[in-house]
């Protein structure tokens, strides 16, 4: 996502800068509720409607205006097409282990999905795997250290959304 944006910022026209500036804001409003998700989730395992509610609905109209004005409109739906496919897969884990998935992960996972969708699919994938993988090296660390018991719960939040981050920060 950031070489997208350099590219939309450079770009010779203000349509293009304008699209930059908007997807600027996207990642901004990112690093802002994510940092506030992480909190409130390691601390009462909650990701709040309020928060992620007006958090989606702000991200599709920025990532969607920076699309549509960057003369991308394919970006737009592949954006929305990776909200849908992020919520129904983490809905079939929610689903199949309701105590190891919360619905705060599912509606988080929708967000995620614009992000990571309007930059590749493949995107979505590594967010996953990412998310996934730290979350279980970190859970690990904390067994070994006697932090947890195999009976402990680990807040997922935190997990999904440093995986996203790390993978928004690799070349689409």
């Amino acid at each position: 996502m950031p070489q997208l944006l350099v590219q939309w910022i450079a770009g010779a026209d203000a349509r293009s800068l304008v699209a930059g500036i908007l997807l600027a804001l996207a990642l901004g409003l990112y690093l802002y509720n994510a940092g506030r998700l992480a909190v409130i989730d390691v601390r009462s395992h909650l990701l709040p409607n309020r928060i992620l509610a007006p958090w989606s609905g702000a991200a599709l109209v920025l990532l969607g205006a920076a699309a549509l004005l960057a003369g991308e409109p394919r970006v737009l739906l592949r954006a929305v097409t990776g909200s849908a496919i992020l919520f129904g897969a983490y809905l079939l884990l929610h689903l199949l282990a309701p105590s190891g998935m919360g619905l705060g992960d599912v509606k988080l996972a929708a967000v995620l999905g614009l992000y990571l969708g309007f930059v590749s699919y493949m995107h979505l994938l590594w967010a996953s795997v990412l998310a996934f993988v730290i979350g279980a090296l970190w859970t690990a660390v904390l067994l070994i250290a006697r932090r947890l018991t195999l009976r402990s719960s680990v807040a997922f939040g935190p997990f999904m959304l440093v995986g996203a981050a790390t993978a928004l920060a690799i070349p689409g």
